[in-house]
Parts: structure tokens; sequence; C-alpha cells
């Protein structure tokens, strides 16, 4: 790996701008930075036993009725938008493969962190770090940064909206991690990636810290050689 993209993974940071932690104070967040990942790995293995675990509590239970769920659903009630049109990262999942059964492969970072979002009932956010410039800051929107749809068109989220937005004004997530832009997701190419965590609910603290350390074990399982590392949010 060249040294300027080693120094890039190193110095990245990731932070919540002072008013979503006031607004929302019951929120626990974790970050991973992973640097030496590929799309040639197989994740087959670990995303099955994490399907498994969530086939236990969808077997048990409707996904509305998690309590990671509902806590999700309380806070997009208080931002103004409606739970059932604006769900969160992990309930989209959740509802779609209770449904269909299955969740379409796409890279096995991906489908990782997909598996383990199920498992948990917690929103699992996968950014590739080369596309992010400077600090990643989790924030309400001013209305002028950019954001790119899988598709490529450009949009402008609403002023207000929580959005994930680096120091060059583009937004990577709109509606606090429900829509992650096209331009930093992981793509075949992808080597470095920061994944973020973010709960609400009341064993917050604890269910996030054992999903990161379920999924460090994961990729450490699946990509020997990569590195690893835990930071917190600034």
């Amino acid at each position: 790996m060249a040294q300027n993209d080693r120094a890039k993974s190193m110095s990245i940071q990731f932070r919540y701008a002072p008013e979503i932690l006031s607004r929302f104070p019951q929120l626990h967040s974790r970050t991973l930075l992973v640097d030496g990942i590929d799309k040639k790995a197989d994740s087959t293995a670990e995303v099955a036993r994490l399907r498994a675990i969530a086939d236990q509590r969808l077997a048990a239970a409707n996904e509305g009725e998690f309590p990671e769920i509902q806590a999700w659903r309380r806070a997009f009630s208080t931002m103004g938008l409606k739970p059932t049109q604006y769900r969160c990262a992990s309930e989209a999942l959740l509802r779609r493969y209770r449904k269909e059964g299955v969740l379409p492969a796409l890279h096995p970072l991906i489908d990782l962190c997909n598996a383990a979002s199920l498992a948990f009932a917690i929103p699992v956010a996968v950014f590739d770090i080369s596309k992010i410039t400077g600090t990643m800051t989790v924030r309400l929107a001013h209305g002028n940064e950019t954001y790119e749809t899988f598709g490529g068109e450009v949009e402008h989220p609403e002023p207000g909206e929580i959005v994930f937005a680096d120091d060059d004004g583009r937004a990577h997530a709109r509606r606090w991690t429900n829509r992650q832009s096209g331009w930093s997701a992981v793509r075949p190419e992808t080597t470095q990636a920061l994944i973020v965590t973010e709960a609400l609910h009341e064993t917050a603290d604890n269910d996030s810290a054992a999903l990161m350390s379920s999924l460090a074990g994961a990729l450490a399982a699946i990509w020997p050689g990569a590195t690893v590392t835990g930071m917190e949010p600034l």
C-alpha cells in the first residue's frame, strides 16, 4: 500500500455535532477502521452465522417489536419523519429479509455488515475511506451539501435533516444513515473502509460493543492480513 494511502486511513476522523448529542443523549456509536480488504474474500460462513441469529429473532417477533427498532422509530418521529416512510437502515434490511428470505450478495464486506445489522437490529454504515475528505461529521444539513445517488444523480439534502458530511461539504448519507450515497459506497476496488454503528435503545452500549466485537472477529477471519482498528467518535 502506498504510504499516502495508509496515512489517510490513519488520519480519518469521525464526530458528532454538539446539537446531535444534546438532542439524542441516549445515542451510542462505535466505529472501526479496516485496512486491507478486497472483493475476492469469502464471507459466506460469517454471513450465515449472523443470519442464523436474525432468523431466530424474527421467528419470535416481527422486527417492529424489537426494542432497537422501536427506539429508532421514536427518534425519526421526533425529527418529523414518518417511521413507516423513512425506516432506519436495520429495519429496512430486516423487513426485506423477512419478506424475501435472502439479501443479494454485493461485496463480501457489505454482505458481512448487512448480516451483522440483521443479527443485532442495529444500523451499520460502511464507507470507502478514499472518498472521504477530512472529518466525517454527523450534523444537521445546511442544504448546500452535495449528495450523489447510486444512479449518479446529484441531490442537496433538505436543511435540518441529519447527514453524514465531510469537510468538502459532501453528504455521504442522508436522513441519518437511511440513504447512503453512491459516492462513498464500497466498490470492488475498495481497500479501506470506515464502519459505523449507531443505537438508541436502553441496552445500546452493551449491544453495540457486542456487535463490534462480532464484526472485528469476522473481519479477522475473512481478511487475516487486514488491520482492524477501533476508533472513538470525537
